[in-house]
């Protein structure tokens, strides 16, 4: 005869394991007939594929490809401007004079031709090309670092799906075992009641334990399948490939490198605050520029071409030369030049104050995942000696029970009690791993 207990484990493993295979099978329906092979992930493998395959860092790849480009643009300033033209004019009336009654004389042809090549070029605008190419050159700079602050976020989320995965997975061990623990107690309070020595509420309190726990299970299933989706996201996995990830929450606590140190290297190597020092130089170079927008300007241009209109054969086409210079002085532009000016001025105080503040900010997030993570070193420690603790009142609260020394009420108690405390132990050992990452991520340290 099969008993209450092997049919409450064998529904509630089964149900489990619905729960767990059923996205896969659904798209494994709309696959090939070839079973799909498992992908061994660990944590380098997996931030590769996503810094290959991921659309926005291609993106960003491209934004370097087009500040390359503006900075060749401007640099095409220092250049002469060659251009070809071509034009038919017709005039009406034109000079002309009649001496003693003859036949008129023309100084000009009705039909006028003008073909030509002219180069232009500036030559001097005191120092605006070079400021213009020094912006693009931050420009690119800018782009290129853009690039790698979205790696290094992406490699970030990588490493949080990834020990958030495997942290969901143990956590489903964790709720499996007390669920197992559960239905032990199911079996002998049955017996109990069965036997008159327990109560209904001793049953009924059992199976809500139960019932809460398998809750828990079905809400631990939806995140774990939510964050496994996102990892093929972005790796590119197929998402009818199943994922073994190949990582683990072993960990030994050492100490780390001194706050000074750390603090240093962010300041050197995070890339948010080599943006800031960007910004604030290309605020720099665009006030240089606003306060030379009211110094003059001389460009020169040089003509070959031919034409027609020269005596004493107006209409047959010469060849010609010409050379020109222009100076051009601002005198007055509506106010512009002033205002543009003093746009300039605040705009590099606030970037200023942006990279004091990006600076500052580096400083608290060293200090903080510091503290995080001396916080974690020593949960660990703690959860540890209370997951022993709680082992051992579970197996006393065992005994006792089966002995009808305890009440069922004690019994789940203390299994809760072990549940929770390895809970707190695995809770404690994702952190302290997680917070080794986020001070890489804070002080600018590339993962892989």
């Amino acid at each position: 005869m099969i008993n209450k207990r092997t049919l409450t484990r064998t529904a509630c493993i089964a149900a489990t394991s619905l729960l767990l295979a059923w996205p896969w099978q659904a798209s494994a329906a709309e696959a090939p007939a070839e079973a799909p092979a498992e992908t061994a992930l660990t944590l380098e493998t997996a931030i590769h594929l996503v810094r290959e395959n991921n659309p926005a860092l291609k993106a960003a790849a491209e934004e370097i490809t087009a500040a390359d480009a503006r900075v060749t643009r401007s640099r095409s300033a220092y250049f002469p401007q060659i251009t070809a033209s071509a034009g038919y004019t017709w005039l009406d009336p034109v000079s002309e004079v009649s001496l003693n009654g003859g036949a008129p004389l023309q100084f000009m042809p009705h039909d006028n031709y003008d073909a030509k090549v002219t180069a232009r070029a500036t030559l001097l605008d005191f120092g605006k090309r070079g400021n213009n190419v020094d912006l693009a050159l931050i420009g690119k700079k800018t782009a290129e670092h853009s690039l790698e602050l979205a790696r290094r976020e992406l490699s970030w989320e990588t490493v949080q799906l990834f020990y958030g995965i495997l942290f969901l997975r143990e956590n489903l061990q964790v709720e499996e075992k007390q669920i197992a623990a559960l239905n032990k107690a199911l079996e002998y309070t049955t017996k109990r009641y069965q036997a008159g020595s327990a109560t209904p509420f001793d049953l009924f309190s059992t199976k809500v334990r139960i019932a809460a726990a398998r809750n828990r299970t079905l809400d631990l299933v939806h995140e774990l399948r939510r964050s496994e989706l996102t990892l093929h996201r972005l790796t590119g996995i197929a998402e009818n490939v199943p994922l073994t990830l190949q990582g683990s929450f072993a960990v030994t606590p050492t100490g780390g490198r001194p706050e000074s140190g750390l603090v240093a290297q962010a300041l050197e190597q995070r890339i948010e605050l080599q943006l800031s020092k960007e910004n604030e130089t290309a605020a720099k170079l665009h006030r240089s520029l606003a306060t030379k927008e009211g110094m003059p300007v001389v460009t020169g241009s040089i003509s070959y071409g031919t034409t027609n209109g020269y005596q004493p054969d107006i209409h047959e086409m010469r060849n010609n030369v010409s050379g020109n210079l222009h100076l051009e002085i601002p005198l007055f532009t509506g106010f512009r030049t002033s205002a543009e000016r003093q746009e300039s001025a605040a705009q590099l105080r606030a970037a200023t104050q942006r990279r004091l503040d990006t600076e500052q900010q580096v400083k608290n997030d060293v200090a903080e995942t510091l503290h995080a993570l001396q916080t974690a070193s020593e949960k660990i420690t703690t959860t540890e000696v209370q997951v022993q603790q709680a082992e051992l009142a579970a197996q006393h609260a065992r005994a006792r029970y089966e002995n009808g020394m305890a009440t069922a009420l004690d019994l789940l108690d203390t299994e809760a009690s072990l549940s929770q405390a390895e809970l707190a132990r695995l809770q404690a050992a994702y952190a302290y791993v997680l917070n080794n990452y986020t001070l890489k991520r804070a002080t600018g340290e590339i993962f892989w």
